[in-house]
């Protein structure tokens, strides 16, 4: 997906990673988002011809560092520098840049910036990466969907996810797996009556039939499609209230009798 200055590209990974490439507008480096895989990557620096200049981890899970020590190999034997970013409260061995809410970082060879944001629910120091246009969030936030609770409390997720529904609406989701269709399957048991979710599932049904990603997604959409942004709203407290047989008192009560809907759906 581009702008006017940046590229970000899907290098696939595993059964469903997604490894994003971030370009800058006037040179050969790039950035890698929470690359897990080294050799899918090393592949697309080499047909690309590209140089690898910085890494940017969202949390400690191997499917998204895995890669992070070949990659360093292959980048010290090419006589590259290469800035490794990650959360500040996970233990990941090879970050050179620890972060945290309201940190920045500036990639001066790519031309961009990111603003960090604190996301605990998934893992508890997952961090997001964002700008005014993209954002990274790793696997706090899916197209129709969340991540599952490993670390942190229903209460710490509605509330990261919170903060990436309040983003502008036109910020383009970069998240790490394509999980779309399996997520908005639930997202239609809860909400079966939302007309702009059938519209979108129609659309992803088509894209995956022709082998296409369905990411990146959008704030717009996804606050009008996903059950875990829409836990405010009266069709969502109602499901919940069906499944659970009770009131919930408040929505992160909505949001966490989702979540566990969603893990035994």
């Amino acid at each position: 997906m581009a702008n006017s200055q940046h590229s970000v590209t899907a290098i696939k990974a595993f059964s469903d990673n997604y490894i994003w490439a971030i370009s800058g507008p006037d040179n050969d480096k790039i950035a890698l988002v929470d690359p897990g895989d080294a050799v899918v990557c090393i592949d697309y620096l080499q047909n690309n011809n590209l140089v690898l200049a910085a890494i940017l981890i969202t949390h400690h899970h191997s499917d998204h560092v895995g890669g992070i020590k070949k990659l360093l190999e292959y980048a010290k034997a090419k006589a590259w520098s290469v800035t490794v970013y990650g959360p500040a409260s996970e233990n990941i061995a090879q970050l050179d840049v620890t972060l945290k809410e309201h940190d920045t970082v500036n990639l001066t060879e790519l031309d961009c910036h990111f603003n960090i944001l604190d996301l605990p629910g998934h893992t508890k120091g997952h961090i997001a990466y964002h700008n005014d246009k993209i954002l990274f969030c790793g696997d706090t936030l899916f197209s129709g969907g969340c991540g599952r609770l490993f670390e942190g409390t229903p209460q710490q997720m509605h509330h990261s996810l919170t903060k990436l529904a309040n983003l502008p609406e036109e910020t383009l989701i970069y998240c790490a797996h394509e999980y779309t269709q399996a997520n908005l399957a639930f997202a239609l048991a809860v909400e079966p009556n939302n007309s702009v979710l059938h519209n979108y599932v129609m659309q992803v049904n088509e894209k995956r039939q022709q082998n296409q990603a369905t990411i990146p997604s959008n704030i717009a959409l996804e606050r009008q499609i996903n059950p875990f942004l829409r836990c405010h709203e009266q069709s969502i407290k109602l499901a919940a209230q069906a499944y659970s047989n009770q009131n919930q008192s408040s929505n992160s009560d909505v949001f966490s009798v989702i979540r566990s809907w969603k893990d035994n759906f």
